[in-house]
């Protein structure tokens, strides 16, 4: 997971192999027309990586903050997977 003052974006990465398996991020197509806060759009987020993750067989992951504090839209990107069905 990275944020930026205006993005965030999260990718399922296999470390093992070092390739990335899936992402999603607030600039893809589908998530740059929601409107909303940028925390309501860390959700969003979270849930789309979740829903690719679990379309390719991916349920359990560990949650890597990128050296961030675990509140506001990092928060609501965790939570938003957990909606998901991602488990971590």
């Amino acid at each position: 997971m990275y944020r930026s003052n205006k993005e965030i974006y999260a990718q399922v990465i296999d470390d093992n192999e070092g390739k990335t398996l899936v992402s999603a991020s607030s600039r893809d197509k589908e998530l740059s027309k929601a409107k909303g806060t940028k925390t309501e759009i860390a959700a969003l987020v979270g849930k789309a990586v979740a829903e690719k993750a679990l379309k390719a067989g991916i349920e359990t992951v560990a949650f890597d903050r990128g050296g961030n504090l675990y509140h506001g839209r990092v928060k609501s990107l965790a939570e938003g997977a957990r909606e998901g069905g991602l488990k971590f």
